[in-house]
């Protein structure tokens, strides 16, 4: 599966669709820029929706390394037929430790 770095996604922020697998109560508290809420329960109901073009750059994370959440989103996806699925293995605790912005709240 392919991966991310942390420079390379926040260059890219903006120009790929950026997908939290936490869900729910840790997607409000933070989350990265423009980030949409996907666990794995609602990939095969909700892909399709949120990302209608399955050539579109998609990159999935969580809170750190340990944490598959973001590798069991991005293998549904990849089985789906998406093609550009990345992985941010590092996660949110890695992106809030370099001091980059998150927001918080659900999404409207």
């Amino acid at each position: 599966m392919t991966t991310i770095t942390r420079d390379e996604l926040r260059a890219a922020l903006g120009s790929v669709v950026v997908l939290d697998t936490l869900g729910g109560m840790y997607y409000e508290q933070q989350h990265l820029p423009g980030a949409l809420p996907l666990v794995e329960s609602e990939v095969a109901e909700r892909a399709a929706e949120l990302l209608p073009d399955k050539d579109a750059a998609v990159v999935t994370y969580c809170s750190n390394p340990a944490c598959n959440n973001s590798k069991a989103v991005a293998a549904r996806l990849t089985a789906l037929g998406y093609t550009n699925v990345r992985r941010y293995v590092e996660g949110i605790e890695d992106w809030v430790a370099a001091g980059l912005p998150v927001e918080s709240g659900a999404r409207v």
